[in-house]
């Protein structure tokens, strides 16, 4: 979904460059020829972080006018000031760019991605209008968006546009609409798995809403095929496959359920004061992050976080309490714990995420328990 940031800023600057000589020629209004297609591309999954989603971009070709151009809204500035942290507030600005078509392919190619197309059955008065609506974006200004997960990214600008030219929702969602967002994503992060730990303890309640929205490429690929407009398909022919590679799928020696478990086993095992109490310091200090971002953040996936109550800020008091060695509050503070833990598992039980979560609960249950029995019988000494 998102550009590689990596040689971006030759592509900022060739897209600018790009972008000034188009406008030119756009002002005069091109009119498009009979021939003209105008085609939705989804661009398959990769091994990196950012291409774990795909990417969906409009290509309009018309070779009577020498025009072969892909409209990408995925395009951001990795040099903006500040710019970790006005991703992380949801204050960062995404755009869209043009690309000739080879060079767009090109990149595909050397990611070695695959590249699906499908042609919109649209009269020729739509096509040109979609293709000015798309120029006007980009000339004014229009095109400049504040990314959103969920709501707002490069495959829901296009399904915006396309339905804004046609006059309505001609594009939405009729797969997978019982479904949640969360268990929509979980699939995505197959052979990444501290991606999908991380983003499964990061997002909150949103992304266990019906995914009723569509915001991922591959997605719309498939209401694509179902959509209607004027009791026609709206797309003409079958799914054109113009890049295709065997899946390369990279295997990581630490990236995966094993060394999560055999960290996790050894904590249990181990049993040691010290590591157990740096243990919770790092999820206390991960709750309080929670706590943070939910407040700093704009980013809606990331508010009323309940994971909250797996990586609990009260932990940090647990550690300090025990390097005092306050024998009462770590007792009582330790058994609140406990009950916080046993309302999340019961939060947990219809959620897509409770088997990867599974581990990190039997952990916290195991090392409290044994805390809670370990001072149970010196506070009743003192009572």
């Amino acid at each position: 979904m998102l550009m590689r940031t990596n040689r971006l800023s030759k592509l900022i600057c060739f897209s600018f460059f790009l972008l000034s000589c188009s406008l030119s020629s756009f002002c005069q209004n091109p009119i498009l020829s009979n021939n003209t297609q105008v085609s939705i591309l989804t661009c398959g999954t990769g091994n990196e972080s950012y291409s774990l989603f795909g990417h969906t971009a409009i290509r309009i070709s018309d070779i009577e006018n020498n025009l072969d151009l892909v409209y990408n809204y995925g395009a951001f500035d990795f040099n903006t000031p500040n710019f970790v942290a006005k991703f992380a507030k949801g204050d960062l600005q995404y755009f869209a760019i043009t690309h000739p078509y080879d060079n767009f392919i090109s990149q595909y190619i050397y990611e070695r991605r695959a590249v699906y197309e499908q042609e919109l059955n649209l009269s020729l008065d739509l096509k040109q209008k979609l293709f000015d609506n798309l120029n006007a974006s980009l000339a004014s200004g229009d095109s400049y968006y504040t990314y959103k997960f969920i709501d707002k990214n490069c495959t829901s600008m296009v399904v915006d546009i396309i339905n804004q030219t046609l006059g309505e929702k001609a594009i939405s969602k009729k797969i997978d609409t019982e479904l949640t967002y969360r268990t929509i994503l979980f699939p995505y992060f197959d052979n990444h798995f501290y991606e999908q730990l991380g983003t499964s303890i990061i997002f909150g309640p949103k992304v266990d809403q019906k995914g009723d929205h569509i915001f991922l490429p591959l997605e719309l690929m498939e209401n694509l095929k179902l959509a209607k407009f004027k009791n026609q398909n709206l797309v003409e022919k079958e799914t054109k496959t113009i890049l295709n590679f065997e899946d390369n799928l990279e295997h990581s020696w630490w990236n995966n359920w094993y060394s999560y478990l055999i960290i996790l086993g050894l904590i249990i095992v181990l049993h040691n004061r010290i590591i157990n109490q740096t243990y919770f310091f790092i999820l206390g200090v991960i709750g309080i992050l929670f706590v943070f971002l939910g407040f700093y953040s704009g980013h809606l996936e990331l508010a009323n976080n309940y994971n909250i109550l797996l990586f609990n800020p009260l932990f940090i008091l647990s550690f300090l309490f025990y390097t005092k060695k306050e024998i009462q509050w770590i007792y009582y503070l330790t058994l609140f714990n406990l009950l916080l833990l046993a309302i999340y598992a019961v939060v947990l039980i219809n959620k897509a995420h409770l088997l990867i979560i599974l581990p990190l609960i039997t952990t916290n249950t195991f090392l409290l328990t044994k805390l809670v029995l370990h001072h149970k019988k010196n506070v009743t000494n003192i009572m």
